[in-house]
């Protein structure tokens, strides 16, 4: 019996094992691959079953539409965060100015950027040159910053070409999530299961897949 499958269900069927292979290159290429279950124990974090404030969390991301696939993944991920903390995704519009100039490109993602920031929230800034962390590190970013005045923990992931100066002088610590470079929608993808890793072992659970 043959099933007659639309170019509709290809296209997304060819979408989702293009970002499972992306995904697996980044695992790979870290030489951190580890089996989950073995994290929490395996781990000491700083807050081993210590209350740590479920502080508000905004991803910030300068992007175009995202995939269908794409998003079931993120949705999936959101929600697996929002067992402990509210998050709230904003989609930042890439070239705001319908510019064909790289760095008026830049300024005008980097203005929007900066006005969904405010004063007494903590900024982490996703970029390539940042500080290499681990799980584990991670895990300890959000535990500190639950234990500051921040309002929010914010994420900021930039556009095709990275981020203006306004948010790089605003930041308060830049990270990279590996040593390639990642497309933003796989880097929201990582992000958002990072973060939900991070919070199983701040609160010593295991993580569920």
């Amino acid at each position: 019996m043959f099933v007659r499958v639309g170019r509709a269900e290809i296209g997304r069927l060819e979408l989702l094992g293009s970002l499972a292979l992306q995904l697996q290159m980044l695992v790979l290429s870290t030489g951190k691959a580890r089996n989950p279950n073995l994290l929490p124990a395996a781990r000491k974090s700083k807050y081993p079953g210590q209350s740590v404030r479920a502080i508000p969390m905004r991803i910030l991301t300068v992007s175009r539409k995202r995939s269908q696939g794409v998003q079931l993944l993120v949705e999936e991920y959101k929600e697996k965060v929002r067992h402990y903390c509210t998050v709230e995704i904003v989609h930042i519009k890439s070239n705001p100015k319908n510019t064909s100039d790289i760095k008026a490109q830049i300024e005008g993602e980097d203005m929007l950027v900066v006005q969904n920031v405010r004063p007494e929230d903590l900024v982490v800034m996703l970029d390539e040159h940042g500080r290499d962390i681990g799980s584990k590190e991670m895990a300890e970013l959000v535990g500190d910053a639950g234990r500051t005045g921040s309002s929010r923990l914010v994420f900021c992931i930039g556009g095709p070409y990275g981020h203006g100066a306004q948010l790089r002088a605003r930041a308060n610590v830049a990270i990279r999530l590996s040593s390639m470079v990642l497309n933003h929608q796989i880097a929201l993808i990582v992000l958002l299961e990072q973060l939900y890793r991070a919070w199983t072992i701040l609160k010593g659970q295991k993580y569920h897949h």
